[in-house]
């Protein structure tokens, strides 16, 4: 029969729960929605409890479908394979928290299973999974000492939001994932914009009284819909042979499990020395006695740990509570990686390595957010030789990819815009030694690396690994955690972040009672030896390296008109592949118009980037240009100042001097300096004659005399006279001279390259001297004429003719009256 409950959280958000119409042969199911996204979870428990082993066979499965959100899966199978990281990551978030809240005693195998079966654009199935399990779990009749409820907490514009959206996530300055029963928080999962210890406490605590209305629903829901729970065994009273235990091997015990005296290897041979003399004294062939001994072994060793941090205030290497162990620090010590470094702290070790990329190299993934790109890659390797064992080396497992994806969200938050590093960067850490706290190490020798790779990174980012031991009132919390620490003690709380505030944490808690209070003291006392990280690590390094490694690809960004896009990529990607093909380098365009080119070849990249620049450059008005002529007309000349991109430069505009005919001036093929006068639609207007006057003025020469009167005006005036009607008698005109070219002097104009141009630039052009008269107006009258008027073609002859006929028989012909001197 189908039941169902609904609780309301801050804000106005519901969840609802419901069972009896799905999955009803499972132990429990729940089908729980939140918006548009649902989420079925079963829990089945083996009905006998598993023979032969000391632990609780507890697995749980994740798992979000692709017609879920509405799309066919990518790839050639068009099927779900193996399970992604992010699906991965909310498994592990599902089982951490459940995990605890099983009786000891309980050893039946145990499987919970999350589907997301429809997923909507708003609400992550991730936290609706983690409350459909508990649900599942409280509504069987698997003994579970539950329920738990669980919610994301952001913080945007100062104010806490449950389970914020996708949209509402981006904005929010905090992701803090909170779990945990009625009592207590169990588990926290937090990404951060470097938040503060007093923002991280206050969303826990707004983060569990959601917890609390979600567990008071449940434990309703499970009175009227669960079934009742199995009986378990009463766990065994031990203390009279533990007491035996101490009293054989104790003092003996506490000796081995000092960690100051001895190495961890040393330590666990003399342990497994005493262990082992034990076995000896026990009856021969019998099973039920070598189990008793080994757990009472274990215990009595949990037992020692304990006591010394409570009641001697002592740890097992005998450092202070807030100590951090022994820290060294290499970079650089790979020569062909991008970056690299060796973080020691204690026996533990990280060799972590930065790869820089291109942004072909950015991981796609698909989720129901969409189609995604991940530009930063952190991963965590974990072979068994770091602890000195023998093992299996498979594919990546659970346990890495969860150390690796909190080292990523602690880097994540440090690095630079991508308009300020256009890389993609892949991040690897390998544990080549561990005691405690290799995720912590990982994050230290991330942000090395990086910055040793020429990564500017906003901040140095360390993590440390803090402890707690508690008994009643009474508690010990415990900096840097080494693993026995790790082992027995009741809280792992991993905190990195920079000097100004946490960029990542993760708690999972053993126990009940943890206190606000006591968290407050466990982050402080994190803050306090994170900034004793980072001191060492700005000690050798402090900011990024001013150069990358030779091999490592150099990237220029330039921003290109959208316009001009199909321009670089040309037909069929033409153009872009035989830019690549020529200078070896990689190019990434965007819809915005933005233009990655990169390359390990400085000389490639210089090429690639000037094609691109030639072909996608837009002329600015004022800005001068080395062009090419590539056609001559009566009116003027077409300069090529960019590939493809034409102008104008108009008999009036070539130089100072009055221009008859531009063939006199230019030819085909000429290069010369342009100035963009004017730009009216897709008509460029250039000026050679202004670019030749900044010249000029740059050298103190004085303007040439025929501009300050005579030939043009008198020229003018014979051409008022001609136009009025009132000619004058013609004179017989002395015969012309001939042309020929001024000799070399002081008062010779040589142009310089001025701002825009190289020296260089000019050696290939042919100028001719500035002198001759003004004519610019009657030339401006021409451009009009040829391009703008509405006159026919014979009209706009005329008026030439009428003004070359004006020159000829005007006073103003001939050799210049100004110096008398011939004009080349």
């Amino acid at each position: 029969m189908k039941q169902q409950t609904t609780v309301e959280l801050a804000g106005g958000k519901q969840i609802t729960f419901e069972t009896g119409r799905i999955a009803k042969q499972a132990s429990g199911a729940a089908f729980v929605t939140s918006g548009d996204t649902v989420v079925l979870a079963t829990a089945v428990g083996a009905p006998e409890p598993k023979e032969g082993i000391d632990f609780f066979p507890l697995t749980v499965e994740y798992r979000e479908t692709a017609y879920g959100g509405g799309r066919i899966p990518g790839g050639f199978i068009k099927r779900e394979g193996r399970p992604a990281e992010k699906e991965i990551l909310t498994a592990r978030q599902i089982d951490r928290p459940i995990r605890p809240l099983f009786p000891e005693t309980y050893r039946n195998e145990t499987q919970v299973v999350a589907f997301v079966y429809s997923a909507d654009k708003q609400n992550d199935p991730d936290i609706i999974a983690i409350n459909a399990a508990s649900c599942a779990l409280a509504l069987s009749d698997i003994p579970f000492h539950g329920p738990i409820g669980a919610v994301r907490v952001g913080l945007v514009d100062g104010n806490f939001i449950v389970n914020p959206t996708y949209d509402e996530r981006e904005k929010s300055t905090l992701n803090i994932t909170v779990a945990g029963t009625i009592d207590g928080i169990v588990m926290v999962e937090s990404g951060a914009r470097e938040a503060t210890e007093e923002q991280v406490v206050n969303a826990i605590e707004f983060g569990h009284e959601q917890i609390k209305k979600i567990c008071e629903v449940l434990i309703e829901f499970a009175k009227t819909a669960g079934k009742p729970k199995r009986a378990t065994a009463e766990a065994e009273d031990t203390s009279a042979y533990l007491a035996e235990l101490r009293n054989q091997y104790g003092t003996a015990l506490t000796d081995a499990v000092d960690t100051q005296k001895y190495s961890k290897t040393d330590s666990y041979a003399l342990i497994k020395k005493i262990k082992d003399e034990g076995k000896k004294a026990l009856p021969e062939g019998d099973a039920a006695a070598a189990k008793r001994y080994a757990k009472g072994f274990e215990l009595l060793r949990e037992n020692i740990f304990r006591e010394q941090v409570l009641n001697d205030r002592i740890r097992p290497d005998r450092r202070a509570f807030d100590e951090i162990r022994k820290i060294d620090i290499e970079v650089g010590i790979l020569p062909r990686t991008h970056g690299s470094a060796l973080f020691t702290r204690g026996e533990t070790q990280a060799l972590v390595t930065a790869t820089l990329g291109t942004a072909d190299d950015a991981q796609r993934l698909e989720s129901y957010e969409g189609e995604q790109k991940r530009r930063f890659m952190l991963h965590y390797n974990f072979p068994p030789y770091s602890v000195g064992e023998v093992g299996r080396m498979t594919g990546t497992g659970r346990r890495e990819i969860g150390h690796g994806a909190l080292a990523q969200r602690a880097i994540e938050a440090v690095l630079p815009d991508e308009k300020d590093s256009p890389y993609t960067l892949r991040v690897v850490s390998d544990i080549t030694e561990s005691n405690g706290s290799s995720s912590m190490a990982s994050v230290c020798g991330a942000s090395l690396a990086l910055m040793q790779a020429g990564i500017p990174l906003k901040g140095s980012v360390a993590g440390v690994a803090m402890g707690l031991v508690k008994e009643g009132e009474k508690y010990s919390i415990l900096t840097d955690i080494a693993g026995a620490e790790d082992h027995y003690g009741d809280m792992d709380f991993k905190v990195a972040g920079t000097r100004e505030g946490i960029t990542a944490l993760q708690m999972d808690i053993k126990i009940m009672g943890i206190t606000p209070q006591i968290m407050r003291e466990a982050l402080e006392q994190a803050r306090r030896g994170r900034i004793f990280l980072l001191d060492k690590m700005d000690a050798v390094i402090s900011g990024a390296s001013q150069e990358k490694s030779r091999y490592a690809p150099q990237i220029k960004t330039l921003q290109i008109p959208t316009d001009k896009i199909r321009d670089l990529i040309g037909p069929g990607g033409k153009v872009i592949r035989g830019i690549i093909e020529a200078t070896q380098v990689k190019i990434d365009v965007d819809d915005s118009g933005k233009v990655d080119v990169s390359s390990s070849d400085p000389d490639g990249l210089a090429r690639a980037i000037q094609m691109i620049s030639d072909l996608t450059a837009v002329p600015e008005v004022g800005k001068t240009y080395l062009g090419k002529v590539v056609r001559l007309a009566e009116f003027g000349a077409f300069v090529e100042i960019f590939p493809g991109t034409d102008g104008l430069l108009h008999v009036s505009e070539i130089a100072e001097h009055r221009v008859k005919d531009v063939k006199d001036e230019l030819r085909e093929g000429d290069q010369v300096l342009v100035r963009v006068l004017a730009i009216e639609g897709n008509r460029i207007k250039l000026s050679r004659k202004a670019v030749l006057k900044e010249q000029r003025a740059k050298l103190g020469l004085p303007e040439p005399e025929a501009q300050q009167g005579g030939e043009g005006r008198g020229e003018r005036g014979d051409n008022r006279r001609e136009r009025g009607g009132e000619r004058s008698e013609r004179q017989e005109r002395a015969p012309r001279p001939e042309r020929t070219a001024p000799a070399p002097s002081a008062e010779t104009i040589t142009l310089e390259g001025g701002e825009d141009f190289e020296d260089e630039d000019l050696d290939d052009l042919d100028v001719d001297d500035a002198e001759g008269d003004e004519g610019g107006e009657e030339a401006a009258g021409s451009d009009t004429a040829a391009e703008g008027s509405g006159a026919p073609q014979g009209q706009r002859s005329g008026r030439r003719r009428r003004r070359r006929g004006g020159r000829r028989g005007g006073p103003g012909g001939g050799a210049n009256p100004g110096n008398g001197a011939p004009r080349a």
